[in-house]
């Protein structure tokens, strides 16, 4: 059994998931932020740990696998206990125990067990799709030092003294005050002209379109007829692509799913206000699993199975 898979779906929407007789792993929300040393931003997340204090059974993880490979409850506690027990014949033996996209758990010197987290996955749905990225430091204080320095080396100025003894600066100026004069005149006789063109052209338009209008014929009973197949999707158990605090995001989501070839769509909003979007939605457990591992492997490894009952 892949408890680490069941473990991770919960941590999108719990933020305490227990492994009885084991312990729990936990999330704490952390704001987006900025590192100074090496302009780096950060995008809010959810940070994992793991407390081996608690260990009592709440019930959580046991009715989500009971519910996902519809089994019995009961069923479903011995499957936990094996995969427990396994856990700690493994860190007893000092081997370290990976958690796929949650972490690393292993003994130190005194028997405690220590948890790296894994920062490959960002449990914070409000987040999905953000990265951190990198700006490079501005150094506009740095060339304004160097402008300054250059302008008391070489001052930018013309004095009297200089003007008069060149003289050719004034017929510089005369000759460009005579360019733009007959520029503008050339410039408005070219647009009259263009003006002029368009309108004999409009006109000729206008005349071929009357005249195809009254010889176009239509014939409406020799309208071929159209058929649309639609499919509609059923089933409870939904690959979620992401969920989205702005529809108009989800509506791109969904269309750039659409054109990936998947029957992607929108199935309503969950409690935090977000609009979930699905690769798709099946009625079988497996066939679901099936398509999420593909999905995991060729589109995005951070899709995850929601298991929901829709109206």
């Amino acid at each position: 059994m892949q408890l680490e898979t069941y473990i991770s779906d919960l941590l999108y929407r719990y933020e305490c998931v227990t492994v009885p007789e084991f312990g729990a792993f936990l999330t704490q929300r952390v704001t987006a932020f900025i590192d100074d040393s090496n302009n780096t931003f950060y995008a809010p997340k959810k940070v994992l740990s793991f407390n081996e204090q608690i260990q009592k059974n709440d019930g959580l993880l046991a009715h989500y696998i009971a519910d996902v490979e519809k089994i019995p409850f009961e069923v479903a506690i011995q499957k936990i206990e094996t995969r427990v027990k396994s856990l700690k014949d493994s860190l007893t033996q000092g081997k370290t125990v990976t958690f796929d996209n949650i972490g690393e758990l292993n003994f130190n010197n005194e028997g405690k067990i220590l948890f790296q987290p894994s920062y490959r996955l960002n449990y914070l749905t409000e987040a999905f799709g953000l990265s951190q990225f990198v700006s490079p430091a501005i150094t506009r204080d740095e060339y304004k030092t160097e402008v300054e320095n250059l302008e008391k080396v070489i001052p930018i100025t013309i004095t009297q003294e200089k003007r008069k003894s060149r003289p050719y600066l004034k017929y510089a100026a005369v000759a460009l005050i005579a360019l733009t004069v007959g520029g503008f005149a050339a410039s408005n006789y070219y647009v009259n002209d263009i003006e002029t063109y368009n309108e004999i052209a409009q006109e000729k338009a206008a005349q071929q379109l009357d005249t195809k209008i009254q010889q176009a014929t239509f014939t409406l009973n020799t309208l071929p007829a159209i058929t649309l197949n639609v499919t509609k999707q059923s089933g409870n158990y939904h690959i979620v692509a992401g969920a989205f605090r702005v529809e108009e995001n989800s509506d791109k989501k969904v269309e750039q799913l659409k054109a990936l070839g998947y029957n992607a769509r929108k199935i309503g909003v969950n409690k935090y206000g977000l609009h979930v979007v699905v690769y798709a939605s099946y009625e079988d457990r497996l066939e679901a699993l099936n398509a999420l591992r593909t999905i995991k492997k060729e589109n995005n490894q951070d899709a995850w199975l929601e298991v929901k009952e829709l109206d």
